[in-house]
């Protein structure tokens, strides 16, 4: 096993536990119940699956999955629900800025004094580390949710990143991944602080619990790789069907479309209707990206119509030319922006061999 492999494979999901206990210590501190802290057991799942990838994958990634990543969302997922949910019993100090940077100035302050005593260096950074967490006990506790989200959102990218990859997935494909990540965390993170954060929103608990269900629904496509990778069928007698040609061909597309129109951007976009439509919510921001979505899923639908009609243009062309049998599930590329029969024409270039050179060339009219 290569060491860097094994390095960074330890190194992610360490940080994964490390950044899912912080979240259960917030809530044992939010709610002073120490029973809380049976949160942290779920950590040992990830114990588990590292344990398994190390001796059957040698540490790489599994194919279209990640389950390092899917586990490091069953640990951290309930520690900010319930950070969510009990919101209004987390306390915030009216200036909670000044109040931290003066008392951890003069807590730091005496604690370099007192190390200049008998008890030396070691006394001084014991003394450092209780002043640095006795600074951390003081902020605000929706600042810590609202870090917690953040941080949560760029560990879901950063440690994709540095996971090892599979055979499965290239390079190029991963860069693709993480792009779309990015994108995507920050809709999430926009669409969770945007929405919990309204007065009217936080005064209906049913309310919180069907934004953060969904929420939670739309953190599901983190772990998944289809949105890059090609399912790659065999033109074998099932795969002649078209719906299996259609998503030979255009599965990496589909998935794409599927996702912004079930998992993100639709659910978003009906949470924020009913926020408007129903309760009568009303605010610029929730306006603009209401819009925004709606644009985004009139767009994700426009397209589905155009990879049917090309498909569709596709299917004819072989038809009339009598190559039923051939098929055309070759992945599709979405950097090109060539039309239907430039597409069939590249097909055919490809799937027979050229004429003969000595024949004549035919005579264009």
């Amino acid at each position: 096993m290569e060491l860097m492999v094994l390095l960074n494979a330890l190194v992610t999901r360490l940080l994964f536990v490390l950044h899912s206990l912080i979240g259960v210590w917030r809530v044992t501190a939010v709610k002073k119940e120490p029973k809380y802290w049976l949160l942290a057991l779920l950590n040992l799942l990830l114990c588990l699956e590292t344990g398994l990838t190390l001796k059957f994958k040698q540490g790489r990634g599994y194919k279209w999955f990640s389950p390092a990543i899917f586990l490091y969302l069953i640990c951290t997922v309930p520690s900010l629900w319930l950070l969510e949910i009990h919101h209004g019993t987390q306390y915030c100090s009216n200036e909670p800025g000044a109040v931290q940077v003066n008392v951890s100035n003069q807590d730091f302050n005496q604690s370099r004094d007192s190390s200049h005593g008998s008890e030396g260096i070691d006394h001084h950074i014991i003394q450092t580390a209780k002043v640095f967490v006795n600074q951390l006990s003081r902020i605000c506790e929706t600042v810590w949710t609202l870090a917690l989200h953040q941080t949560f959102l760029l560990l879901l990218v950063v440690g994709r990143w540095l996971l090892p990859i599979g055979a499965e997935i290239t390079r190029d494909q991963l860069s693709q991944l993480l792009l779309m990540f990015v994108g995507t965390a920050a809709d999430i993170l926009e669409f969770a602080s945007e929405t919990l954060d309204i007065e009217d929103v936080r005064k209906n608990y049913a309310l919180i619990n069907a934004i953060l269900a969904v929420w939670t629904w739309s953190m599901l496509q983190f772990p998944l790789d289809l949105a890059v990778q090609h399912i790659g069928c065999k033109p074998t007698a099932s795969t002649r069907r078209i719906p299996s040609l259609l998503l030979c061909r255009y599965s990496a597309e589909l998935w794409n479309i599927g996702v912004s129109l079930f998992i993100q951007d639709g659910p978003f976009f009906i949470v924020r209707s009913i926020l408007m439509g129903h309760f009568r919510i009303f605010n610029q921001m929730l306006v603009f990206f209401t819009a925004k979505n709606i644009l985004v899923v009139t767009l994700q639908l426009y397209r589905l119509a155009v990879i049917s009609l090309d498909f569709r243009a596709t299917i004819l062309q072989k038809s009339k030319k009598g190559e039923v049998s051939c098929c055309p599930c070759e992945p599709y590329e979405t950097g090109t922006h060539a039309t239907a029969n430039q597409d069939t024409e590249l097909k055919d270039f490809v799937a027979f061999p050229p004429k003969d050179e000595s024949q004549p060339p035919s005579e264009d009219p």
